[in-house]
């Protein structure tokens, strides 16, 4: 199912480099870009935006005084750093803040975070208070990406060897990612394991004529 995304943002650069990240994710659509309040509301009404990426300080109001009447889960993204900021952006409804300046890779960990979080949640089903507490923890899986990774990784190369995997149409080996991202075969190795193990790519063995199994992975998300 695609996810309608409204993007508010008063600076046309930033606005367009927000889009084309939405754009990169897989199940996500721009369905309109604002620069203003007013714009923004304009917007949600005619398109009816399931997530909105909010900037706070808007030429004609602050983004946090918009929430309620978006109608949609909301991302503040914010250049303030003072901590009752958060606070009321979290009060407003906003389901994360990201303040800026921060890298690409922030911002998209966060919009796949909301991406699994609305798989797991389309459709119908029943729960219990621990599958809501998983549900809804979905939500925080895309915080600080780069802090996550394991001690001596990069979160450029770990960036590289996400795309290749998710751009595959299929299952590739760690010297098909070695080729397609410029590192070592031991090192695609060891990042594909890092992904296989936090879930989001899946390893599956092929026999080749020596027997000896030819591991191959495909991009879960």
């Amino acid at each position: 199912m695609t996810i309608r995304v409204l993007v508010v943002e008063d600076d046309f650069r930033v606005a367009k480099l927000h889009a084309a990240l939405v754009d990169g994710v897989e199940q996500m659509h721009v369905v309109g870009v604002a620069h203003t309040a007013a714009e923004a509301l304009t917007i949600a009404a005619a398109e009816h935006p399931d997530l909105v990426l909010l900037d706070e300080y808007l030429p004609d109001a602050h983004g946090s005084t918009l929430m309620g009447r978006l109608e949609a889960a909301t991302i503040v993204i914010s250049a303030d750093d003072d901590v009752r900021a958060i606070r009321r952006a979290v009060l407003g409804g906003a389901i994360n803040v990201v303040l800026k300046p921060f890298a690409p890779a922030v911002l998209v960990g966060r919009l796949e975070a909301f991406a699994r979080f609305w798989d797991a949640t389309d459709g119908p089903g029943r729960t219990d208070q621990r599958g809501a507490d998983r549900t809804l923890a979905m939500l925080r899986d895309g915080d600080a990406p780069s802090g996550a990774l394991p001690k001596g990784r990069s979160a450029v190369t770990a960036d590289a060897i996400r795309d290749a995997l998710r751009s595959a149409t299929n299952a590739l080996t760690a010297a098909d990612v070695a080729a397609a991202t410029g590192v070592s075969r031991a090192t695609a190795q060891r990042y594909l394991s890092d992904l296989t193990a936090a879930g989001r790519a899946e390893l599956s063995l092929r026999y080749g004529s020596t027997g000896r199994p030819e591991h191959r992975y495909t991009w879960r998300g």
